[in-house]
């Protein structure tokens, strides 16, 4: 991996020149959660795998009788999946294991899985913890989202596609399919990012050979009842958590010279109060203001970091 492309406090704040208020006191409090611990992440891993392929292996089981069991089962398999993306996520962030280099093998693997490059996915969405809610630098690895200046100046034709796009029937329902089945599938990134691109060359290839091999066991159809309702369901669900941490009223905008990190973490992101059967689905992605502070803190350390600084 190329140094600095999992970006920490430090880097984040250089990056952002420096403007960060806060930064001093929060990172002394934040630090202390870094640490990885093995077991956790094994038992995190081990058992989402688990549970995510008795699951599946009962959904292909249900397609016999009826298929609305089918369906059923596709919520909490779309589940373990949605869990599994949010350990990729914490390797992405070098914050699963220890080495790196087992952050990034699995992180690989488990892109197959998700449908999601990782290597690509990596570098997008280090920009958005970047830049996440500076005006002055939109549209890497967030939801397009314009100013009310911004959407009056456009002429009518693309304000109508703006508010489909924002539409909660497409950003929630069709749109979340097609990114993860099509457009990760394509390298939207800069040409300049090689290792990026050749990474979604060769996830799109495995892809293939792994669900090809699962077509070929039980049949095109079968695959495509069980998998289809498993991604529209997972992928949905995850749009719909990623929309909500950062576009909620009075969330944090400003401009580039006005712009600090500190407070686009605090201000920016949502704390997404969760059951705790869904806070354990989504891996504690709902401390997301702390997430964003400090991006190295692994998913099972949040809630222990929001209890003990409340």
């Amino acid at each position: 991996m190329s140094p600095g492309l999992v970006i920490d406090l430090k880097a984040q704040t250089h990056e952002c020149g420096g403007k960060n208020d806060e930064f001093p006191a929060l990172r002394s409090v934040l630090e202390h959660y870094r640490e990885p611990e093995l077991g956790k992440s094994l038992s995190q891993l081990l058992s989402s795998i688990f549970f995510l392929c008795t699951l599946w292996i009962a959904m292909w089981y249900t397609l016999r009788y009826a298929y609305i069991f089918t369906l059923i089962l596709a919520l909490p398999t779309a589940g373990f999946m949605l869990r599994l993306f949010l350990i990729q996520h914490d390797c992405g962030h070098g914050t699963f294991f220890r080495s790196r280099f087992a952050n990034d093998c699995l992180g690989f693997c488990l892109g197959i899985l998700t449908l999601t490059p990782y290597y690509h996915w990596r570098r997008n969405h280090s920009l958005h913890h970047a830049h996440a809610g500076n005006l002055d630098r939109r549209g890497d690895g967030d939801i397009y989202t314009l100013t009310v200046h911004e959407y009056l100046a456009l002429p009518l034709f693309r304000q109508f596609a703006y508010r489909v796009f924002r539409n909660p029937l497409f950003l929630f329902g069709v749109g979340p399919v097609i990114h993860f089945l099509i457009r990760q599938r394509l390298p939207y990134c800069s040409r300049h990012w090689v290792r990026e691109r050749i990474n979604v060359y060769i996830t799109d290839i495995l892809i293939v050979l792994v669900f090809g091999t699962f077509s070929w066991l039980i049949g095109l159809r079968a695959l495509v009842l069980i998998q289809l309702p498993v991604l529209a369901i997972g992928a949905s669900i995850g749009v719909w958590l990623f929309f909500v941490q950062h576009h909620f009223y009075g969330t944090y905008w400003q401009h580039n010279d006005k712009w600090a990190y500190s407070a686009a973490g605090m201000k920016g992101s949502s704390y997404y109060a969760l059951p705790v059967i869904l806070q354990w689905f989504t891996a504690n992605i709902g401390f997301h203001h702390i997430h964003h502070l400090d991006s190295r803190i692994p998913n099972y350390r949040l809630q222990k970091c929001f209890d003990e600084n409340r």
